[in-house]
């Protein structure tokens, strides 16, 4: 077994012992269908807790969204994303103006595999997600048959806080939803806020503003 293949389980192991991590799915069952999974951005522990609640044979085809420019700082930091959670690497910003974000996401996805994105693009620290960037929209337009599950991390800010690097024991939950699709005549806008709406219900004992 390669150390990669024996490092995953472990990392699954380490986080439900820390957090719990429970995988609740309440709007559909685990599927090895295709789906792109949406989930609040609160911290680097996000990753690690989601493929923690999933079950064992739906990793390996679920590649998450990860930062080049942060991912890969440290061979450490490369190997864990490359070899261990087989993420998507995109860039934040463009080398040229012709240059495509969503094409790594689109091979992905092309290929078969599930995606798990965080349509914030950045971690939020105030607990609500942030306005969506539109990459979920150009997604959903181009594969309209790919499921998309929002899906609500609950507690993990407090696990590992922006800044620390040692997690601290809390309870967490993940929280899986109703699959849907981008609907006949949404336009952007509408789409994006819906989805948010979306995830923003899932957190447990309703979403308070």
């Amino acid at each position: 077994m390669r150390l990669a293949d024996f490092m995953g389980p472990l990392l699954a192991f380490i986080a439900r012992v820390i957090t719990g991590a429970q995988g609740h799915w309440k709007g559909c069952p685990p599927s090895n269908e295709q789906r792109i999974y949406i989930a609040n951005h609160q911290s680097h522990f996000d990753l690690v807790l989601i493929w923690a609640a999933l079950p064992a044979e739906l990793r390996p085809r679920t590649r998450a969204i990860a930062a080049r420019d942060y991912w890969t700082k440290s061979k450490f930091k490369q190997w864990l994303t490359t070899d261990v959670f087989n993420t998507v690497y995109v860039s934040r910003t463009r080398a040229n103006p012709d240059e495509d974000p969503l094409e790594p996401l689109v091979d992905a996805l092309n290929h078969g595999d599930s995606l798990l994105i965080f349509p914030e693009g950045t971690r939020s620290a105030k607990g609500e997600p942030l306005p969506f960037k539109s990459g979920i929209y150009h997604l959903a337009e181009q594969f309209p048959g790919v499921q998309i599950i929002p899906t609500w991390i609950d507690n993990v800010q407090r696990v590992m806080p922006k800044g620390e690097v040692v997690p601290v024991p809390i309870l967490c939950t993940v929280t899986f939803g109703a699959p849907t699709n981008l609907q006949a005549g949404e336009d952007k806008k509408a789409f994006l806020e819906r989805l948010r709406n979306e995830m923003m219900a899932l957190k447990p004992g309703g979403w308070r503003t």
